[in-house]
């Protein structure tokens, strides 16, 4: 560009939100023409790789409709030459979230042409795209809107959709070099210099005057196509059509530099001009041009050249066709009039009535078409996205991302985690702000690292999903430094903006009148210019805003002003330099989070940084020692330099002011000029979300951004003279008017800012589930599609909290006025909107006026409550307060109308609704929160009349209040905030208000001469509320206390059946009888609740009732009580419990004996004479009852008769033994599978024994013998029992076994009486329940006869005899024959003892034909008398001392001979006998000696006593 060129900044690019998050619908076109070049193709065509232009990076904007309807935008990329993308978007709707991607079956050349049907706009297809691949075959599509294809089931355009033309049929020379296109034609232009215009789209191919091509030649001569052409014209170079003066015009640029204009009605050449190409270059590229001024008669023109092909510098030069009417339009054109060099390629250029705006590579360059003289012409400059992207993530020259470590280290020097989280929070806020954050982009960054995200699951992605996903990349070491997770997030922001400028490189210009609203098209997103703050355009280094601000000073002196103003910029600037851009950041993040430090801690980090450097936090950072010394090394050359510089700057600024005092007055005029504009505006009452609103948002969100950086800067600036005021001279006052006029009014300016950015950054959230609002909104009842998108689309990271202010009615419709909705704003239209945005954030509606700080806040977080942004309400409101707790604004917002008690309503609103989905310490931080807010909010001055119409619109009850008194305000205002809790289910808070509400009864009621409720009603509810609150936090003490604190009677009995209610169903009823609750006057209620619910409910449930009655009983001594509850339990089970299941017969009967034993326990408290109950509970008396004393052992008068004699039909503890003894066998039996029950426990059910026998239940069945059974019954029982267990050892009999169940349990006590203690074997008997069994048969007949043998000596012939009887053949066992053998304690000789002695045993062999065995025994006991021991002769000689059993000697004799007779076993017969014989009479022999002796013995002792008798009676 020429030197004398002087550029401007005026404007910035406001990208579109949602246009780089496009769903693309694939719509496949099929091809019939085949791909190889027909014979009538020329040799040179063919020659070629393609016959039309090559893919390119192309694309352009529509607009379509009169008025307009709709734009499009096509794109052609070259990474994929077959597809065509389409985009439909209108101004007064959001951006489209669907595209169309049309796949051609051949490459494209840059060219697409789209426009309305109008012949065929009715049918559907009101589009008509015109398109041609570099093949020569020219497509055109007849296209419906875009949002039909999202629905269609087909992704194949239908072929009657399709028009396929072969243009190379029709080029006879050369090849096709560019295209144009308009409504119902379709022009080529090739090599060879001729234009051919085809009739596509209004005649068919067939039709007469299709095709023709434009010569120079008239008349006839145009109907032969041998006709000379007259001069040779060079190659067709660019070629476009445009309706001017109401005819279609062809400009045609040809590359030997000659402009024709060709009109196409007449086919008729208007202009043919030869440029100088000496002068212009030798290469021509391309043409633009603009509309027709009628009221100068020109038309102006644009072509780009450069001096060859290696020369990098081109030129744009501007032209002006000049028309004449008279009898024909008469077209002239003069020599360019403004050449324009460029620096970088060209990307587009698009012209208006006075501008030309160039796009390039670098930037977006507007020039006045009205300066002739390039020297002294002024253009303007438009800054690209790409420099706002590069700022933010730390890729510019100018910034330092290292210093955002070095800060951050600074502030968390002692932990390291929070220094990891802090510096991933800032560049997350970063790459997700809106503008920066691009589907695609973010897309390839992510393939980088190996991560597939298909678009559905990133579109449906909230923000901290993507914070996830981000934080899994660089956060997923263990245990990572912060120097290791920075440098990751410096690669991962390199790799994004590399991806980010080769996916959104400019490809196209539309300059739209008549707001000269200019559209941008990238490669894969779209944007908008708006105009620049004059703050902006200060800050980019601009003088133009030097007549705009006021310094305070007189009329003469404000360029001194200006003069002074710059160097303070220039030594802020150089602050800002030192530490990288990265203090602004630092700070806001600060103020968006709440970490352990607060920005005023962190500005003396700050300049403790300014004035030493990073050196310490670089040695905390890197271990590496070179590393550390080098950064050392450059850090303090870096902060000698910018000590010296500042302080000379310093000097030289006081020196130039002559006081520090006048440099602080223009610093005031540069803060007041920071604060946001107050415009008087006016207001729809509702705003549709559509394109123009996202533009809104987004460049509100960039002038905050300014303004804030801006404030923080000149505030880093302030705190850095007071840090060096005396190195600067700077006196006492300066210093106090800076503390105390100028850092407050900064303050409040970066509040403002803060704010603004807030809602114009801050995505919004998904508004909880169970939030009522959203689900009434969900039902979509209004029919407003608008309505429906904007709560749709809340939770999506680009809709941002602003947009819910503008949907709320807080859009101003001044600048919509002035071109409808249908149109793009232009710039000034942008920025215009953005002001009076912004103004009403800060100062309300139109006519409002206020001088505190931000009364507005309380409509905004109202708007923001009732759209369910809860999280974001906080913040507001917490930003609000954290200013506001200085003095001079905590007074005056708390004095003007209540304010301060509005926001901490609404506060208390938000956290209670963020409270609802937490859970834990999180969620109880948030209830503590909230009450203390309500409670704060009604203690304020003024906060009845502030809050009466304040909750309508906050989707929370409404709070109904009236002009009232203090006392009965806050009575009304804490029962709302109870039920307001109480429908959150958070009963922790409604207690609280429940009782502070409480405090306010009597005062309330006081100041009322006739109220509506006593205070004894208001009271009982509260205490009732209060009681519901504690039970469901489960605090059952407080929960009782309020219910005997009630003074409602019949309240306190609904809370107190209430009370046992819940405690019974949460199975805390344990709680009744741990002595913990005051029973005070309400005992007897207690059981009478208890019992009344013991007798209503399930027997079987788990929770019994009459369970807590026996230990409510119990813990009281009331131990009769507790036996009657549990014997009623027990009763119950057995008459109600259907015993069909088997397991739950099982269970029941095991509750019934856990009953009985309990009632048994508790009434062995008793003394004996009283131990008895009363069956029928039913007639227990609940009231004025006589209860036992603690003494009830001893004094227990008063519950039986005075003679101390059991009441006929009581139960004693013998009848409850009886009865648990029969449940128990019952239980065992039911266990077997054997159904059985009793009807009376006083007598021995005849079959009981029996059926516990058949089912090896011997303990029991001996356990139910010794208890019912006494003297010859028991034996006789005994007998019975025995002689059925020695059948089931026969294996020959019915039911023997041989195995069983090895279990040992404890004995088990049931004895209460003397009686039963004394009977032998009664304490050592094995528990009912758990039977003790041998190995088989065998071994339990053997281990009981061992135990039972001593009640009854002959139970061993019993079995014995039932054993023989049963198998005569049977061998006995070993243990059975000893029993006989050792029967008596006292030693015999023969076969003598008790009933079980030898000689029964030798009776039952001879019994039973066991000849051998008896023999045997016989002759054992006769050789056992003879070998006696000589000490032992003489006891045998004694009279009587010998038994033999004759009789049955005698019968085995007889038995052996009668054998011998039949002939049955002679010889063992006889040899039995012959042993017998031989016994027989030694045996007789030694009796008779033995005899013979004891006569001797007797005759001799009787001498010996005469003798005596003699001696007696001589020596009397």
């Amino acid at each position: 560009m020429d030197m004398g060129t002087k550029v401007k900044l005026v404007g910035t690019e406001v990208p579109i939100p949602g246009s780089d998050s496009v769903n693309w619908i694939e719509l496949t076109v099929p091809s019939s023409v085949s791909a190889a070049a027909p014979a009538a193709v020329s040799s040179a065509a063919s020659a070629r790789e393609s016959f039309a232009p090559p893919t390119e990076d192309r694309a352009s904007c529509s607009v379509i409709g009169d008025p307009i309807q709709s734009y499009f935008i096509w794109r052609i990329n070259k990474s994929s030459p077959h597809v065509l993308e389409l985009l439909e978007f209108s101004a007064d709707k959001e951006f489209p979230r669907n595209g169309l991607q049309i796949v051609f079956p051949d490459a494209l050349s840059p060219f697409a042409f789209i426009c309305l049907d109008k012949s065929n706009h009715q049918d559907g297809s009101p589009y008509l795209l015109y398109v041609l691949t570099v093949s020569g075959v020219a497509y055109l599509l007849q296209l419906k809107s875009v949002d039909t294809y999202v629905l269609s089931s087909s992704s194949i355009l239908p072929a009657n959709e399709i028009t396929e033309f072969d243009v190379r049929l029709y080029v006879s020379q050369g090849v096709i070099t560019s295209v144009a296109a308009s409504m119902g034609l379709f022009l080529v232009g090739t090599d060879s210099g001729s234009v051919i215009c085809f009739k596509l789209g209004s005649l068919h191919r067939t039709s007469p005057g299709f095709h023709f091509e434009l010569r120079d030649d008239t008349g006839i001569g145009r109907l032969w196509g041998f006709v000379s052409r007259g001069k040779m014209v060079g190659a067709v170079q660019d070629l476009l059509i445009a309706e001017t003066l109401g005819r279609p015009l062809a400009f045609v640029l040809h590359s030997d530099g000659t402009i024709r204009v060709w009109d196409l009605l007449d086919c008729n050449r208007v202009l043919n001009h030869m440029v100088n190409p000496h002068s212009l270059g030798g290469l021509f590229k391309r043409l633009w041009v603009g509309q027709a001024n009628r009221s100068r008669n020109i038309i102006p023109l644009v072509i780009l050249h450069k001096q060859n092909m290696e020369d990098t510098m081109e030129t744009i030069s501007v032209y002006k066709i000049q028309f004449d009417f008279g009898d024909k339009v008469i077209f002239s054109m003069n020599s360019s009039v403004q050449s324009i060099p460029l620096e970088g390629g060209c990307v587009d250029v698009q012209l208006s009535e006075h501008n030309i705006l160039i796009l390039k590579d670098s930037g977006l360059v507007s020039h006045n078409m009205l300066h002739t003289n390039a020297d002294v012409e002024e253009s303007q400059c438009y800054a690209l996205q790409e420099e706002f992207v590069a700022d933010q993530l730390y890729q510019s020259s100018e910034q330092f991302p290292d210093d955002l470590l070095w800060i951050t280290q600074s502030m968390f020097s002692s932990v390291k985690d929070q220094t990891i989280a802090f510096v991933s929070s800032v560049f997350l806020r970063k790459l997700l702000h809106p503008g920066i954050f691009h589907d695609g982009v973010f897309q390839m960054t992510m393939l980088d690292y190996n991560r597939h995200l298909a678009y559905s699951d990133l579109r449906n992605m909230t923000v901290d999903g993507l914070k996830k996903e981000i934080l899994s990349l660089i956060e997923h070491e263990v245990n990572q430094t912060p120097l290791s997770a920075f440098y990751r997030w410096k690669v991962f922001c390199n790799r994004y903006f590399d991806h980010w400028c080769k996916s959104n490189a400019p490809l196209g210009l539309l300059l739209q009148p008549p707001g000269d609203a200019i559209v941008l098209i990238r490669k894969s997103s779209v944007s908008l210019f708006r105009s620049m703050e004059k703050i902006e355009l200060l800050v980019s280094g601009s003088d133009e805003v030097s007549d705009v601000i006021n310094f305070g000073l007189s009329s003469s002196d404000d360029k001194f002003g200006w003069e002074i103003l710059l160097e303070v910029l220039g030594c802020v600037n150089c602050i800002s330099q030192q530490l990288g851009k990265t203090a602004s950041a630092v700070i806001y993040e600060l103020l968006m989070t709440t970490p352990m430090i607060s920005p005023d801690d962190f500005l003396p980090c700050l300049l403790k940084t300014l004035e030493t450097g990073y050196s310490s936090s670089v040695a905390a950072f890197d271990s590496r020692i070179d590393i550390v010394l080098e950064k050392e090394l450059v850090d303090h050359k870096k902060i000698r330099k910018f000590s010296a510089h500042m302080m000379l700057a310093l000097h030289n600024l006081s020196s130039k002011a002559a006081a520090w005092g006048r440099v602080l007055e223009v610093i005031e005029g540069y803060i007041n000029f920071l604060v946001p504009q107050k415009t008087i505006q006016k207001f729809d009452t509702e705003r549709s979300v559509d394109m123009n609103t996202a533009v809104l948002v987004q460049s509100t969100s960039q002038v905050a951004r300014v303004m804030f950086e801006s404030a923080t800067d000149i505030h880093l600036f302030l705190s850095y003279l007071l840090h060096i005021g005396g190195q600067i001279h700077m006196s006492h006052d300066d210093v106090s008017r800076i503390q105390f006029e100028l850092v407050p009014m900064l303050q409040e300016v970066i509040s403002e800012w803060l704010i603004i950015q807030f809602f114009a950054s801050m995505p919004s959230e998904v508004p909880a589930v169970e939030d009522f609002s959203y689900q009434l909104s969900s039902l979509k009842i209004d029919s407003s599609i608008d309505k429906r998108s904007s709560k749709d689309r809340q939770g999506k990271r680009d809709f941002t909290l602003a947009y819910l202010l503008l949907s709320n009615g807080l859009n101003s419709s001044e600048e919509h006025d002035k071109l409808g909705h249908r149109y793009l704003p232009g710039p000034q239209i942008i920025l215009s909107a953005a002001r009076n945005f912004i103004s009403w954030i800060i100062w309300g509606r139109a006519g409002e006026e206020s001088s505190i700080f931000l009364s507005h806040t309380s409509e905004l977080a109202m708007i923001l409550i009732r759209n369910g942004q809860y999280n974001a309400a906080e913040l507001l409101i917490g930003l609000v307060e954290s200013h506001a707790r200085k003095e001079y604004i905590s007074r005056s917002l708390q004095d003007a109308k209540g304010q301060w008690c509005m926001l901490h309503h609404l506060l208390g609103c938000s956290l209670l609704a963020q409270a609802r989905g937490l859970h834990g310490t999180v969620k109880e931080t948030k209830v503590s929160d909230a009450v203390r807010c309500f409670f704060r909010a009604s203690s304020g001055e003024g906060a009845s009349q502030a809050l009466q119409n304040l909750s309508d619109g906050t989707g929370f009850p409404q709070l109904g209040l009236y002009n009232e008194l203090p006392a009965a305000w806050k009575l009304h205002y804490y029962q709302w905030a109870m039920q307001t809790f109480e429908q959150h289910n958070i009963s922790e808070g409604a207690c609280q208000f429940a009782l502070a509400a409480l405090e306010q009864v009597d005062e309330a009621l006081s100041s009322n001469e006739a109220p509506d409720e006593s205070a004894t009603t208001i009271r009982g509810r509260l205490w009732a509320n209060v009681f519901k609150f504690t039970l469901d936090l489960n605090h059952y003490y407080d929960a009782y206390c309020s219910i005997i604190s009630n003074p409602d009677e019949e309240s306190k009995y609904i809370c107190l059946r209430r009370f046992i209610i819940v405690l019974y169903e949460r199975g805390a009823l344990k709680n009744l009888c741990n002595g913990q609750l005051p029973f005070i006057s309400l005992t007897e209620k207690v059981e009478l609740e208890l019992s009344w619910k013991a007798e209503r409910s399930d027997i079987m449930l788990k929770q019994n009732p009459y369970k807590l009655l026996y230990a409510f009983e119990m813990h009281r001594q009331n131990w009769r009580r507790a036996a009657s509850y549990m014997y009623r339990f027990t009763s119950r089970l057995r008459n109600e419990v259907v015993l069909k299941d088997s397991q739950k017969s099982s269970v029941a009967i095991q509750e019934r004996l856990n009953g009985l034993s309990a009632a048994i326990n508790a009434l062995h408290l008793v003394h004996p004479l009283h131990a008895w109950i009363d069956p029928l509970l039913e007639e227990i008396p609940t009231k004025n009852a006589h209860y036992p004393n603690k003494r009830a052992k001893t004094t227990a008068g008063e519950q039986t008769t005075e003679n101390g004699i059991q009441p006929h039909g009581y139960l004693g503890i013998a009848k409850l033994d009886n009865e648990y003894i029969l449940t128990s066998a019952e239980y065992l039996l039911c266990l077997a599978n054997i159904k059985w029950s009793y009807s009376d426990a006083s007598a021995l059910p005849p079959e009981l024994v029996d059926l516990l026998v058949e089912m090896d239940l011997y303990d029991m069945a001996f356990t139910v013998l010794l208890k019912f059974c006494k003297d010859t019954g028991l034996k006789r029982e005994l007998e019975s029992v025995f002689r059925a267990m020695s059948l089931k050892c026969c294996p020959n009999t019915v039911g023997s076994t041989l195995t069983g169940n090895d279990l040992r349990t404890q004995p088990l006590l049931l004895t209460s009486s003397k009686n039963e203690a004394t009977q032998p074997g009664l304490l050592e008997l094995g528990g009912p329940m758990n039977q003790v069994r041998g190995n088989s048969s065998w071994e339990n007949l053997e281990l009981y006869l061992g135990k039972y043998k001593n009640l009854h000596a002959r139970l061993p012939v019993v079995v014995a005899e039932t054993l023989l009887h049963a198998d005569s053949e049977i061998e006995l066992p070993l243990w059975l024959v000893q029993m006989f053998k050792s029967g008596g304690s006292e030693r015999r000789w023969g076969m003598t003892g008790q009933e079980s002695n030898p000689a029964s045993l030798f009776q039952l062999y001879v019994d039973h034909g066991r000849f051998t065995e008896a023999t045997n025994l016989l002759l054992e006991y006769i050789d056992s008398f003879k070998s006696v021991r000589p000490a032992e002769v003489i006891f045998r000689k004694r009279p009587s001392s010998v038994w033999f059993s004759y009789t049955a000697i005698e019968r085995l004799w007889c038995q052996l001979e009668r054998s011998i007779a039949l002939g049955h076993m002679v010889e063992q017969s006889r040899k039995l006998q012959s042993l017998l014989s031989d016994a027989l009479s030694g045996h007789l022999k030694q009796l008779k000696v033995d005899s013979e002796d004891a006569v001797s013995l007797l005759t001799e002792r009787k001498d010996l006593t005469v003798l005596e008798t003699q001696n007696f009676h001589y020596r009397l």
